[in-house]
């Protein structure tokens, strides 16, 4: 009964309110219909008004001249003040006017006491009239003079290019600055109630004009095609209304919230809820007689349910009841059967998983055999004299045994270091038939620095690999260090094939945690890996710096800092 009450409630205040917000957004479709009638005819008003000028033959001709006679300028400069204050005083609402030559003169006529923004010419009022081909161009709704400085009153602002037409050439650009209330009276009409906002919004979703102060966002509405269309959008919040302006590249919106919308519907919204909170009382009533004889069953088996959350699965709920229930109890009983049983099947896979470890771990090879293995080659080829292949034989022993030794956190020293490295070194010269050149530049009181263990590989494996492999000239690779304030730098230099841009700065924003790193990169994740090492032991000051230049090569910094005297080394 309670639920079948409450369907039909919502179903009627629903169907209720979606009525009164239809004739809401009919009554706002109109409004906004006639408000871009009248922005038409304000429009029509400022292309008219822009053309006297633009269109002035004698105007033109006088901007166009360019003579050094002081007298003609003078009389020059008269003849274009009077043609502009003609057209001022043509009409009651314009503010100012002001024609600016491409040669940098400048004709106000307007406020007598008028101070010019000297730098105009790199607002963007000024770069959309420059680009308008003579268009009109309505610039907007400010709060001050676009171009003068001592003109605090709001206006609004439009203009178009000026032309010489005999040679086709734009000559400057002209500024109308007028009483905007007749833009603002337009915009107040689209208003619904005292919470209405009305947002004037270019094609590129900049608000114009917005009656709103409290600073949340514009809607977006450059998906209106037609100059004609209405656009009526409803959400949770608000109402929205918006048209495109004809003959510009603006819209008009009115913002209502729902609530504003919805004064109507409380007094009924509240006469339900007393209607349904009564029906709802007498059907609890009613329920809870009905829900004795279901009840106690359910709490037997809730009773049961929490013995087996700690573990009892050996207990069985004997009930007799309704349908319903003796079904759900008969469940519950192989529920917890099965239970029972599985967990028993885990036991005895846990066992044989144990055992197939422990078989697993006798059958690995022990490393010491692969050592053994490694010098006897080493011995056998230095019998035959084959001392090349046995240099590369030995190098490589020493290798697996360096990184074979592994713990976490280790540090070792930077002449370890670098035996390995020149281990690893002998290989790739070999492999590249003196086509590489090595140089070491590390002075000996620097040896004993200590550095996270494998540092130096990675970047040295990365620059051979990806830098000097592949290179059509002797390649040179230099290992040095230097020390600023009390960080140690290792510097790793190639003269080999370098990263584009476009790649170092991905790995840079990889090294940096701005991205994941790219499954992809070349050697991105080995220098990553070792970057984060360097971080999570020395710090943030500690880490790699990379720097690279297509066709010349790459550096990397390997930065350590230092602890200060009377500290300690993590």
């Amino acid at each position: 009964m309670s639920g079948l009450l409450l369907i039909v409630s919502l179903l009627y205040y629903n169907r209720t309110t979606s009525q009164v917000h239809q004739k809401i957004s009919d009554l706002s479709t109109k409004n906004v219909s006639q408000t871009v009638g009248l922005f038409d005819l304000l429009y029509k008003g400022y292309d008219s008004l822009s053309k006297t000028l633009s269109n002035n033959f004698d105007l033109v001709r006088v901007l166009s001249e360019t003579t050094d006679e002081p007298a003609i300028q003078y009389i020059n400069e008269r003849s274009i003040t009077n043609i502009i204050g003609a057209v001022f005083y043509s009409r009651d609402d314009l503010i100012g006017i002001h024609v600016l030559t491409n040669k940098g003169n400048i004709y106000n006529y307007g406020n007598y006491f008028n101070i010019v923004d000297p730098d105009y010419q790199s607002q963007d009022w000024y770069q959309q009239l420059m680009q308008s081909s003579g268009r009109l161009m309505l610039l907007g709704v400010f709060p001050h003079s676009l171009i003068d400085q001592n003109e605090s009153r709001p206006v609004f602002a439009f203009g178009r290019q000026i032309y010489n037409l005999d040679e086709h050439k734009p000559i400057g650009v002209v500024l109308y600055e007028t009483d905007p209330q007749a833009i603002l009276s337009a915009l107040d009409n689209l208003k619904l109630s005292e919470h209405s906002q009305v947002y004037l919004i270019s094609q590129d979703d900049r608000v114009i004009f917005s009656t709103d102060t409290s600073g949340n966002p514009a809607p977006k509405l450059s998906g209106l095609a037609d100059s004609q269309d209405v656009a009526v959008r409803q959400d949770k919040q608000n109402l929205t209304v918006a048209s495109r302006l004809p003959l510009s590249e603006w819209y008009v919106a009115s913002v209502t919230p729902n609530r504003d919308l919805n004064v109507e519907m409380v007094q009924m919204q509240r006469y339900l809820l007393i209607v349904i909170s009564i029906l709802i009382i007498v059907s609890a009533l009613i329920a809870s007689m009905v829900s004795r004889t279901i009840s106690q069953p359910i709490i037997r088996l809730i009773r049961e349910m929490k013995q087996v959350e700690i573990g009892n699965f050996r207990g069985e709920v004997n009930v007799t009841s309704y349908m319903e229930i003796n079904i759900l109890v008969a469940s519950f009983n192989r529920m917890v059967h099965r239970i029972e049983e599985l967990i028993e099947r885990v036991k005895l896979s846990s066992v044989s998983e144990k055992n197939a470890e422990l078989q697993a771990l006798q059958s690995q090879v022990n490393p010491h055999f692969l050592y053994n293995t490694l010098d006897m080659i080493y011995w056998m080829l230095d019998e035959k004299e084959e001392d090349d292949l046995g240099e590369v034989v030995l190098s490589l022993s020493h290798m697996f045994r360096y990184s074979s030794h592994w713990e976490a956190e280790a540090k070792v020293t930077l002449r370890e270091e670098l035996e390995q490295i020149q281990h690893y070194l002998n290989i790739i010269k070999m492999r590249l038939e003196g086509r590489l050149q090595v140089e070491v530049q590390i002075e000996e009181r620097l040896l004993e620095i200590r550095l996270p263990k494998m540092t130096l590989q990675p970047v040295i494996e990365n620059a051979v690999k990806y830098g000097l492999e592949a290179l059509d000239r002797p390649g040179l690779l230099i290992v040095y260090t230097r020390e600023q304030e009390r960080t140690f730098e290792i510097i790793i230099q190639d003269n080999g094939k370098g990263m584009e841009p476009s790649t170092l700065e991905r790995l840079s924003r990889s090294l940096n945690g701005q991205q994941e790193a790219e499954s992809g990169t070349k050697g991105g994740i080995g220098l990553i890996n070792l970057h984060r090492r360097l971080k999570n032991m020395f710090g943030a000051d500690g880490g790699l710096h990379i720097q690279s230049i297509p066709g010349l090569g790459t550096t990397v910094i390997i930065r350590l800092p230092q602890p200060e005297e009377g500290g300690t080394s993590s």
